[in-house]
């Protein structure tokens, strides 16, 4: 990697977690006896990024320093950011922290199953792209539905794709894309469009093309319950 060129992550830990239940964030969440939250940080931190921000939960700012931070020497931790009503809020405030780096890498704090090969092959997939971001192809066949329910079409499978994260953009390319998104914010918020990712502000605001890189079928993202049990047999495995 060229040394002149840095790299932060933006580690997103501001859910609710309102599908897990109970009063913990699924982020706090104990797994293998630490904080979900926990596995990315540890794998950031022991890749060739410089810098981590950290965004969470109005409230939670200091919880996570001391208890989470601090108490597991995360010293590539340069910002801990209150994230905002929706996600891309969230990675607005990261963005704004994030300042003056060359690629940043957008991570849910809910996906503990990051590897340092993933984060290479997607440091590779920027670098040549400006943009990428980690997926698999679906194993299932897949049915677009109409607004009754019933099946309208069926994609070709081999060209479907499950989005996971990072996802990592040219920081000048992305800083563009969500300024974009927050001066167009109530028009589209009124034709009713969600933003569900930021490949997709990418896409749809700039115009530039998104590459897709290979990440991992173990790369879940923990939403129930029983995505707690998934991941704690993947930490078994590792």
């Amino acid at each position: 990697m060229d040394k002149e060129k840095k790299t932060v992550a933006i580690v997103l830990a501001a859910g609710s977690g309102k599908r897990m239940g109970g009063s913990t964030k699924k982020q706090y969440m104990l797994l293998g006896g630490k904080p979900v939250v926990y596995y990315s940080l540890k794998a950031f931190q022991e890749s060739f990024i410089d810098e981590i921000i950290l965004v969470v939960s109005a409230g939670d700012r200091e919880y996570c320093r001391e208890e989470i931070v601090r108490r597991y020497g995360f010293d590539k931790v340069r910002y801990i950011t209150e994230g905002g009503k929706e996600r891309y809020h969230s990675v607005a405030a990261g963005l704004h922290d994030a300042q003056d780096c060359d690629f940043v890498f957008i991570h849910d704090g809910a996906r503990p199953m990051v590897t340092q090969e993933m984060l290479s092959r997607l440091l590779a997939g920027v670098m040549k792209y400006g943009a990428c971001v980690a997926g698999m192809p679906v194993k299932d066949t897949i049915k677009i539905a109409d607004q009754e329910g019933f099946i309208s079409k069926t994609p070709d499978r081999r060209l479907v794709w499950m989005v996971q994260t990072p996802q990592v953009f040219a920081y000048p390319l992305i800083r563009n894309a969500y300024g974009l998104l927050l001066e167009k914010e109530q028009e589209l918020l009124t034709q009713g469009i969600a933003v569900t990712d930021d490949a997709m502000v990418v896409e749809s605001l700039t115009g530039h093309k998104v590459k897709l890189v290979e990440g991992s079928y173990e790369n879940i993202k923990i939403t129930t319950p029983g995505d707690i049990q998934i991941a704690e047999a993947f930490c078994k495995g590792l």
